[in-house]
């Protein structure tokens, strides 16, 4: 942001604001989320939710912020001040310390010795591909949950960040004023950040923690009916209402939007699945609001954008929803098929492990040969 106070074309702009201010916002990402995995297990949604809320409330101050820095100090001071701000960021990465593991005392340093030879040994039997993959596993790819959840996301993101970026212009467009339109942006930013703590509060709850993939599903719809209701609103309190409940919606899809991803691959694969996910979705992310834009050029009114991106919003509810019901009967089937193996196995083990003290015919046998006090044969000795 600092050096796009510099810039002097559109280029530079792109490469200070979208280059490098994009890569800086990826690397405060998937380690802040990441981390709260580390942390937290039985209340992880509630932090996640918690953690979320972080970003409206800058954003309910953020669009009348702008539009003030703007009106004063033009777009490059903008830029710079805006820049200075970000880089209190730092301040909070500085305090994010990862968990190390308990180190066992060993008196054995022969032990030692030798399983630091044996890491040393299979680390340089890795490839290439088995350090990559260290980073980004794809053998996700093959998960059937992870597929679903991306596949949805992707639908989802088509039509997801569009309605927040003509918000003002649309309400512009039904005369009001810019101060007024800028303040929508605050009014639905305000909701999301109580929304999202409440939906990581109930989304840790014994009934809705089990089954939060059908809570997410059911977000994702709430907010795309929100979308295809929102050409009903021509004056300011309808569209003050609109932003409202798109705040409530947005809130509760962003409170569990990595939750729901974590509670399918584990904690472990979670820092790979999030930058797979990340790295998919940017296609949606970036095409969404220019297809967006595009057709509003092309039939002059914003209702049809908004009409598009709730249908959009909605099939990926839908998608998500039947995939989710789809996936957890199977991992059901699955789950009965491994306990009755165990079940089976255990049999078996108990079977062959039975005490020979029930064969009483060998113990007869013995007796009397134990009572014979004359020497044994070969014979009687082999029986």
């Amino acid at each position: 942001m600092v050096l796009a106070s510099y810039s002097n074309s559109v280029i530079e702009l792109y490469l200070t604001v979208g280059v490098i201010g994009g890569l800086g916002l990826a690397f405060n990402l998937q380690p802040a989320l990441t981390i709260i995995g580390k942390y937290f297990y039985q209340k992880r949604p509630m932090a996640n939710g918690l953690a979320m809320a972080g970003s409206p409330v800058f954003l309910s101050t953020l669009a009348p912020f702008n539009q003030y820095l703007f009106n004063n100090y033009g777009w490059k001071g903008s830029f710079l001040i805006l820049g200075g701000i970000f880089l209190n960021a730092c301040v909070a990465g500085a305090l994010m310390r990862p968990l190390e593991p308990k180190k066992m005392k060993s008196k054995n340093k022969i032990g030692i010795r030798a399983e630091d030879s044996d890491l040393k040994e299979t680390q340089e039997k890795e490839s290439t591909w088995q350090k990559i993959n260290k980073y980004l596993d794809f053998s996700l790819f093959k998960h059937r949950g992870f597929l679903i959840y991306l596949s949805g996301n992707v639908i989802m993101f088509l039509g997801f960040f569009a309605p927040i970026i003509f918000l003002a212009p649309y309400a512009k467009d039904r005369g009001v004023d810019e101060y007024s339109a800028a303040l929508l942006l605050s009014i639905m930013a305000f909701v999301d950040m109580f929304a999202r703590p409440a939906g990581g509060l109930i989304a840790n709850s014994q009934f809705i923690r089990p089954r939060i993939q059908f809570f997410f599903s059911f977000a994702i719809m709430f907010t795309g009916v929100c979308h295809l209701l929102c050409p009903l609103a021509q004056d300011y309190p309808t569209l003050v209402l609109y932003a409202i409940f798109f705040g409530l919606g947005f809130g509760s899809v962003s409170s569990v939007l990595f939750e729901t991803l974590m509670d399918l691959v584990g904690a472990k694969r979670f820092s790979s699945a999030v930058g797979l996910v990340t790295v998919v979705e940017c296609a949606p992310v970036l095409l969404g609001p220019p297809i967006a834009g595009k057709l509003v050029d092309i039939t002059g009114e914003y209702k049809y954008m908004y009409l598009a991106s709730g249908t959009m919003v909605v099939t990926s509810s839908i998608w998500l929803l039947i995939g989710n019901t789809i996936n957890y009967r199977l991992l059901k089937k699955e789950q009965q098929k491994k306990d009755a193996r165990k079940k089976n196995m255990q049999r078996l083990e108990s079977a062959e492990s039975e005490p020979l003290s029930k064969h009483k015919p060998y113990d007869d046998v013995t007796v009397k040969i134990s009572k014979s006090h004359h020497k044994p044969s070969e014979r009687e000795t082999n029986i």
